[in-house]
């Protein structure tokens, strides 16, 4: 197999993992190489047998030596390829999505096998971040191809913003940016905030100051279904954001919406948000800190009924999974411990290194430290437009459900 690439080959453990699907290669996985290349260009992986595995971008500054982006010989890596690739991923969305399709993520990283990508779809607005160089390297290609195919299924894209600011860049060696793309015909002037519709419900994303890309889209539809037990009750939203599961829930009839964070200039998006929808008469802003609150409601009567935990990931490393571990477990104890019998809680983990498994473990301790039993409603995850792909458990990662404590 003659391809003009330089050739890599694998430990067996490497070569076991990438035939299960997993495209990541770690720098003590490589025995040895042919040829020369250029960090962010294509490599051919082989076994040490000599068995080709897959072709993916190099990077020598990252722990994450190459990247799997093909696993067919005939790949050539051109237009056409990322073109293919493109449109593969949109479609999807598009048939998964339905109405949605207007508001979703449209590239998942691995999951559409486009390395360290993520892009979100606000309207026409288009919201990305790039956390590997192989990507970084083809952005402009990318971003052209990302308007050309919407474009063509009638989706007109106004601009795009690049939210790569996280400090995972640094891992492969890139420095952190944002901006608008400057492609010809998209504008690069705008103020920041876009209008998105979700369950009915209208949203202001602010995708240049905003968390992340500026709104999280996976909780969309575990929001719908938290909201259909909402009706008549007094709702704890903790760790609210801006304000997604507390108005579902309003909307939805509850009788009153306590909604908490710790950010102020959250709370303000989220108060926005209420008056977009003509909900302020149902919602309560409350700035403090989760767990302090939930202390001090301890020692009172019960206020809620129905009580919402969506914290952010308390772990991020395999390291620090125990104490991740229980930081949610007295988290969960205190809110089982607010509501009555009878009373509802939906709670989730967005961090892929609390697995299922654990997370389901965490909780039955804490219903256990907490002296009550839960009755299981549902058990969910994220929303289609984040899909899992098996093999590959990073895109795993979130843990949804809902309970009845009795």
């Amino acid at each position: 197999m003659e391809r003009g690439f330089a050739k890599l080959k694998v430990t067996p453990k490497a070569e076991r993992t990438l035939r299960q699907g997993h495209p990541w290669v770690y720098g003590e996985e490589i025995t040895g190489a042919e040829g020369s290349w250029e960090n962010g260009e294509i490599v051919d992986v082989f076994s040490a047998k000599g068995r080709w595995l897959g072709s993916g971008f190099i990077n020598e500054h990252s722990k994450i030596r190459v990247r799997i982006i093909s696993r067919n010989t005939n790949d050539r890596f051109d237009e056409a390829f990322f073109r293919r690739r493109m449109a593969y991923a949109i479609r999807y969305r598009k048939d998964v999505m339905g109405e949605d399709f207007a508001a979703c993520r449209l590239i998942f990283g691995e999951a559409d096998q486009f390395p360290g990508l993520t892009v979100d779809r606000f309207g026409d607005v288009l919201v990305t971040e790039v956390l590997s160089l192989g990507i970084d390297r083809r952005k402009e290609l990318i971003y052209r191809l990302l308007v050309e195919e919407l474009n063509a299924l009638g989706a007109e894209v106004r601009a795009i913003y690049e939210r790569s600011d996280s400090s995972l860049r640094a891992k492969e060696g890139l420095e952190p940016f944002s901006g608008f793309a400057e492609l010809p015909g998209l504008e690069t002037d705008l103020d920041g905030h876009t209008r998105i519709r979700e369950n009915g419900l209208l949203f202001d994303v602010d995708y240049i100051r905003g968390q992340k890309t500026g709104f999280f889209l996976d909780q969309k539809y575990n929001r719908a279904a938290a909201a259909r037990l909402a009706a008549g009750r007094r709702v704890l939203d903790c760790f609210t954001h801006t304000g997604a599961f507390a108005l579902n829930a309003a909307k939805a009839g509850a009788e009153k919406v306590t909604a908490v964070d710790v950010s102020a200039e959250a709370l303000k998006q989220a108060n926005e948000n209420a008056r977009l929808n003509g909900l302020e008469e149902k919602l309560e802003f409350r700035q403090a800190d989760v767990f302090e609150l939930l202390t001090e409601a301890a020692k009172g009567p019960k206020l809620w009924d129905y009580i919402i935990l969506d914290p952010p990931a308390f772990t991020k490393s395999s390291r620090t999974v125990d104490s991740a571990y229980r930081g949610y477990r007295e988290l969960n104890r205190r809110a089982m411990q607010l509501l009555p019998r009878g009373g509802y809680l939906a709670t989730c983990s967005c961090s892929h290194f609390m697995t299922a498994a654990l997370f389901r473990e965490m909780l039955r301790e804490a219903a256990l430290d907490a002296g009550v039993s839960l009755r299981q409603i549902e058990e969910r995850q994220q929303a289609p437009d984040h899909p899992i792909l098996w093999g590959v458990p990073e895109t795993d990662y979130l843990k949804f459900f809902l309970f009845q404590v009795v």
